[in-house]
C-alpha cells in the first residue's frame, strides 16, 4: 500500500523538480505526469507555495539562522 496518493506522489515530484529548476528546467515527463492530475490554478498555487517556501529556506541559509 503507498504512502502517499497519486497527487501528493506528483505534488512532491513537482516540488523538487520546481526547488531544482537551475539544475533541471522541470522536465517534460515531470510536467506530463504532474499537469493532468492538478487544475491549472491549483497547480499555480502549488508552485507558489513552493517558490515560498524556498525563498524562505534561501534566506534562513544565507542569514545563518537555526530552527528554534
Amino acid at each position: 500500500m503507498p504512502f502517499f496518493s497519486d497527487r501528493e506522489r506528483a505534488a512532491l515530484e513537482w516540488t523538487e523538480s520546481v526547488t531544482l529548476v537551475a539544475d533541471t528546467h522541470v522536465p517534460a515527463d515531470v510536467w506530463e505526469r504532474v499537469s493532468p492530475l492538478f487544475t491549472p490554478a491549483e497547480l499555480v498555487d502549488l508552485t507558489l507555495l513552493i517558490a515560498s517556501v524556498n525563498a524562505w529556506n534561501r534566506f534562513a541559509i544565507a542569514f545563518r539562522k537555526l530552527p528554534a
